[in-house]
């Protein structure tokens, strides 16, 4: 029965956003003189009216997804990785290179691209999680610090030592990926590709990871009770670097399965203008980073951005609408946060450490 009710109660908070969200952005359509219900229905139609819009909203989502595991796993750690856009662009630039230079066939290409975004990916989280452990230095600003060190660096490759010379319009892009090394579409003639799959896969590993292996355990613990965790015997430095590392990693594989299934190359600003990290770290603070609901989060948030692109080309309602439905998720789940710590601060000082 208790396990019902928390079921119930983590359900009905995130429902409870979305609602809100909604109606805020329906206050937002008035504003503009657009009429609710079609709005709605055209963004609706936007994200699911056909199955080619559907499967675009999948194709979206699925970076997200990756984002939101990564950034789950290091928030149930107790270890805030707002980094996930610099780790995004390591990983997608490293696949890049890895699916354009590493010889083999198709096959080796993709596996050592995606492993390739993977560490890079890892490695730069982990080095944010390095910081801390041996200068004490905060996650949260190091991570988002890290994110321009990140794009800048590879701006400048791709501007310059990979660019890519042989078009006339000069972008800053490496050059293509051999089409062996792309990963499949799910469909002919659709946007969606294999590595919804592999998001799909990996949130089940990391839900399952979390819930029933004895290391999972471990992570769960540092985050809920610290002291408690120490007192257990738990390395905080050791186990922080290797969740920093499986967070980035995440992040990373976002980043390769884009390159190798969307953009066949990497492309200055293709994966830092969609804001795919952002977007995955909101989904993670909607589904209050639980892996399998990361995943509905990011469907939800993907949706609204497919669907808004629609709402915009049918209406007169601008395209910031689904934002500001956006905004409204993150901030009423941020005052719930909010308002969870004070309690528990609060209870913890009139009880003691028991609490």
């Amino acid at each position: 029965m208790d396990k019902l009710r928390n079921f119930g109660k983590s359900l009905w908070q995130p429902l409870l956003a979305i609602i809100i969200g909604l109606l805020v952005g329906a206050i937002a359509i008035l504003v503009v003189d657009g009429s609710i219900i079609e709005t709605y229905a055209q963004m609706w139609k936007g994200a699911f009216g056909s199955f080619y819009y559907f499967t675009n909203t999948l194709s979206r989502a699925t970076p997200i997804i990756l984002i939101a595991l990564g950034v789950s796993l290091a928030f149930r750690a107790g270890f805030f990785n707002l980094g996930s856009e610099g780790q995004l662009v390591f990983g997608g630039l490293c696949a890049a290179i890895a699916a354009i230079y590493f010889p083999g066939p198709g096959w080796v290409k993709i596996v050592m691209a995606l492993l390739a975004g993977i560490v890079a990916g890892g490695l730069w989280s982990a080095f944010a999680g390095y910081l801390d452990a041996k200068f004490r230095m905060n996650l949260l600003i190091t991570t988002l610090l890290l994110n321009y060190i990140a794009t800048l660096f590879t701006q400048y490759i791709v501007a310059y030592p990979l660019m890519d010379r042989s078009g006339s319009a000069a972008m800053h892009q490496t050059v293509k990926i051999d089409s062996s090394a792309m990963l499949p579409k799910l469909f002919a003639g659709m946007s969606v590709h294999a590595g919804f799959i592999i998001a799909i896969a990996a949130a089940i590993l990391l839900f399952l990871y979390m819930k029933y292996t004895s290391s999972g355990y471990r992570l769960r613990m540092l985050g809920g009770n610290p002291l408690f965790a120490g007192y257990g015997g738990v390395n905080r430095n050791r186990l922080m670097l290797l969740g920093m590392f499986a967070s980035g990693g995440f992040a990373g594989l976002a980043g390769a399965v884009e390159v190798l299934g969307t953009q066949y190359r990497y492309l200055d600003g293709a994966l830092t203008s969609p804001g795919y990290a952002w977007s995955g770290i909101m989904a993670t603070l909607l589904a209050r980073s639980h892996p399998i609901g990361a995943v509905f989060a990011a469907l939800f948030l993907a949706a609204l951005q497919t669907g808004g692109m629609g709402m915009e080309r049918n209406t007169n309602v601008p395209l910031e609408v689904s934002d500001i439905i956006q905004a409204v998720l993150i901030l009423f789940i941020s005052a719930q946060i909010t308002l969870s710590f004070i309690k528990r601060k609060k209870a913890r000082s009139e009880n003691g450490s028991a609490v």
